[in-house]
């Protein structure tokens, strides 16, 4: 018998681990396919060659997450639509109707009045590590149900959301993406949910985004049982400011920046009338702002109607007011 040569044996154990992968590919999209839908909308756009509206088609994915018809999306999939409408994997067009969307995570869930669906779970987004697979699946160019894989890349980064705020906990993978793939779903070896597909940059290569599966399940709940998610909002507008050595040695401050009040709103849910036009924000209740963006971040829906001390900058010397943030509409 002829034995066989280290070549032969290293390409054999090549062999075995190719084949062990691509099992655990095709069996996770086996479980998972049936659940993945292919969203198709009808949105009025302004021509801007005639200034009038016109309809024009668009398209994305979503995935079913409850056995009576509760999809999740991306809110710009479904953002304006006049129509929308959800093919299954059997073939079935059926019209979604919008339950609720989320702009400041790109987060949409529509309903399907259909029973006995296969639903995908969501996994714990906080037990992710760099370097485990990441398949995605979804319906780019509306090629139904096209399969990437690759590994996540990358946790906590950071996206901006249409409306200008920042989304955070968003995964890197490179599994590619295509338009379409947008709000589909990123899962793990065990078929479940680690993310929602939500962007990629077009000019980089391999680099791409999906919303993290414990953010996109809190927002998912909220949509499904009160139709928004509440965030509370102070009023004010604001922009970052750099701060001297001086201001930062005086007041024993960190941070180089804050956030420099230029306008105040006057409305009724809102007390900011210790504020001042000028006053620099640098902190807000237990935590430091250096930007806009971590004034957002303490201003969830935890803090409206609560009396919150508001830590400014005014002449130069650091004080403490009082504020009470309303819900923003």
């Amino acid at each position: 018998m002829e034995n066989s040569s280290p070549v032969q044996m290293v390409q054999h154990a090549d062999a075995a681990l190719l084949d062990a992968y691509s099992k655990t590919i095709t069996g996770v999209v086996n479980t998972i396919a049936e659940a993945v839908v292919h969203i198709q909308v009808t949105k009025k756009v302004l021509d801007r060659q005639t200034r009038q509206e016109r309809l024009t088609p668009g398209s994305g994915s979503g995935f079913i997450i409850s056995s009576d018809g509760f999809i999740v999306t991306n809110h710009h999939v479904i953002e304006n639509a006049t129509t929308i409408k959800a093919s299954l994997a059997d073939g079935r067009l059926v019209t979604a109707e919008l339950k609720g969307a989320d702009p400041s995570t790109d987060i949409a869930v529509l309903k399907i009045y259909e029973t006995n669906l296969k639903a995908l779970a969501f996994a714990d987004s906080g037990q992710l590590q760099p370097g485990q697979i990441a398949i995605a699946i979804g319906n780019p160019l509306g090629l139904q149900h096209t399969v990437t894989a690759g590994v996540v890349s990358a946790l906590g980064r950071t996206l901006r959301a249409s409306n200008g705020r920042l989304i955070d906990d968003i995964i890197q993978t490179d599994a590619s993406l295509n338009p379409g793939n947008s709000g589909g779903p990123l899962v793990n070896s065990l078929g479940q949910v680690i993310g929602v597909n939500t962007a990629m940059i077009p000019t980089a290569h391999g680099i791409c985004f999906a919303v993290s599966s414990n953010l996109a399940a809190y927002v998912a709940g909220k949509l499904i049982i009160h139709g928004i998610v509440k965030r509370a909002w102070l009023g004010i507008a604001g922009q970052l400011v750099n701060l001297t050595e001086r201001m930062r040695a005086a007041n024993k401050l960190i941070a180089k920046t804050g956030v420099y009040v230029f306008e105040i709103v006057a409305d009724g849910p809102v007390y900011n009338n210790e504020l001042r036009t000028g006053d620099i924000i640098v902190g807000f209740g237990e935590k430091a702002v250096s930007s806009v963006d971590d004034l957002h971040q303490q201003l969830n829906d935890q803090v409206i109607g609560q009396r919150t001390p508001l830590h400014i900058l005014r002449g130069g010397h650091k004080t403490t007011i009082t504020v009470i943030p309303g819900e923003m509409k």
